[in-house]
């Protein structure tokens, strides 16, 4: 079946806000102050495509990253992104009383997932207050994290819906 004229450009402008978004990764920024699970969500929320929806903003991810770097939390990251774009997903096309759980949602399940692998990895002793330790050590960082999340993904979603009310606008 052939997808409507406008389904290009809405795909376009989709990927595009993701690709800003993830360049903006790239200038100076409070610590965790960044778009990754902003990203991760809004490509659940928007990309109808359900492969799409998940390799869609991991790659571009990993493209940034091959300016920031790797590292071994990178699989935790990149696990954390699965759940988060899955999360979005679930919520195609919310509405801000969708919007907001779905933020915290993925804040908080970006912070555990991540986190977890600081402490697997060996940041911190094998036991539970070791791990008990690395959350509490996180939780200065989680308060960016959090803000971050809920700034990135208001941005997209407005530029996406005023893209919508101007360029993606049908006759």
């Amino acid at each position: 079946m052939n997808e409507p004229p406008n389904m290009n450009k809405k795909h376009f402008v989709i990927a595009l806000i993701m690709v800003l978004a993830a360049i903006s990764r790239l200038i100076p920024h409070p610590p965790n102050f960044a778009p990754v699970t902003a990203i991760a969500l809004f490509s659940g929320f928007y990309v109808t495509n359900k492969l799409l929806v998940y390799v869609l903003p991991m790659g571009i991810m990993m493209l940034s990253d091959l300016f920031l770097g790797f590292s071994s939390i990178s699989y935790f990251v990149y696990g954390a992104f699965v759940l988060v774009s899955f999360i979005g997903n679930l919520s195609k096309n919310p509405k801000i009383f969708k919007i907001v759980p779905c933020i915290l949602l993925s804040s908080i399940s970006f912070f555990i997932i991540t986190n977890f692998g600081v402490w697997i990895l060996g940041g911190y002793p094998k036991t539970w207050t070791g791990l008990a330790t690395c959350y509490t050590m996180a939780i200065p960082f989680f308060k960016n994290s959090l803000m971050g999340d809920f700034f990135y993904t208001g941005v997209m979603i407005l530029c996406y819906l005023l893209s919508r009310k101007t360029f993606l606008r049908t006759a």
